[in-house]
C-alpha cells in the first residue's frame, strides 16, 4: 500500500513516514500543496495523509480538488480541532480527521481503518524469483525444501524491490529511496541491510538467491532458474 503524506513541518513529516514505513506502507512525501497535486497524480497513492496549513496552496484547497477527480481516501491532520473545522474538511471530502497532536498508533489505526472501509486492505500476493518465493504478508522467504526465512519488514522491502528488478542493477539511491524513502536512510544503512539480507538467504545450495555488489552503483538480484 502506497500513502503520500503532506506536511511542510519537515520534523513531522519525518516522524509520520516513520511510523507509517514501520507499519509496512510504502511512502511519498509532498512538503506544500502544488507538490501534494502533482505527487497525488504521478504517484496514485492508496490514502493521503494531509495537512492543513500547508505553503502555495492549503489543504482544504487540496482537498476539494483531489476530491473532484478521485475517491482516493483523505485523512487530514490539522491543529484546527474546533467543531467548524473538523466539519469544513470533512464537507469538502476527506473521510477522516485528526486533531494535532496524536499518538503514532492511533494514526496507523486510522489509516488502516480507513483502507479496510475502502476495500483495499487485502494481504499482497506472493512474490517468485526462480523457485524462491516471498510471501510479504508474512515477511518470510519461502523454497520447498527449506524452513521459511524470516525477516523484517526492511528486509522484506529490499528483497521485494530486488526480486521485482531479478538479474537487473540497481542503484543505491533507487534502493534508498524505495526502502526509506527520500529522507529515510542511507547507503551506509543501505550497506547493513543488505549485509543482513545476505546472511539470510545466500545458502550453500545451488538454489541460492545471491545478491551481487555492483561497485560504484548499487545491487543486483542472481536467482537461480526455477528447473534447477
Amino acid at each position: 500500500m502506497k500513502l503520500l503524506i503532506v506536511e511542510d513541518d519537515l520534523a513531522l513529516s519525518d516522524v509520520l513516514a516513520f511510523t507509517l514505513r514501520r507499519a509496512g506502507f510504502t511512502i511519498c512525501l509532498a512538503y506544500d500543496g502544488v507538490t501534494a497535486l502533482s505527487s497525488w497524480e504521478r504517484e496514485q497513492p492508496d490514502l493521503i495523509v494531509l495537512d492543513l496549513n500547508l505553503p502555495k496552496l492549503d489543504g482544504l484547497t487540496v482537498c476539494r480538488q483531489i476530491r473532484a477527480q478521485s475517491h482516493v481516501p483523505i485523512l487530514i491532520l490539522s491543529v484546527r480541532g474546533g467543531d467548524e473545522a473538523v466539519v469544513q474538511g470533512l464537507e469538502l471530502g476527506a473521510d477522516d480527521y485528526v486533531v494535532k497532536p496524536f499518538s503514532p498508533s492511533q494514526l496507523v489505526a486510522r489509516v488502516k481503518a480507513l483502507l479496510r472501509r475502502a476495500g483495499l486492505m487485502i494481504a499482497p500476493g506472493p512474490l517468485e524469483a526462480g523457485t524462491w518465493v516471498l510471501d510479504r504478508g508474512r515477511n518470510e522467504l519461502q523454497f520447498p525444501s527449506l524452513a521459511p526465512i524470516r525477516l523484517t519488514p526492511l528486509e522484506t522491502r529490499l528483497l521485494e524491490t530486488l526480486m521485482r528488478h531479478s538479474g537487473q542493477v540497481l542503484t543505491s539511491d533507487s534502493l534508498i529511496n524505495t526502502v526509506w524513502g527520500i529522507e529515510g536512510g542511507d547507503k551506509a544503512m543501505l550497506k547493513q541491510l543488505v549485509y543482513r539480507l545476505r546472511s539470510k538467504i545466500e545458502i550453500d545450495a545451488p538454489h541460492s538467491l545471491t545478491i551481487e555488489t555492483i561497485p560504484g552503483i548499487g545491487y543486483s538480484l542472481l536467482a537461480p532458474p526455477a528447473d534447477l
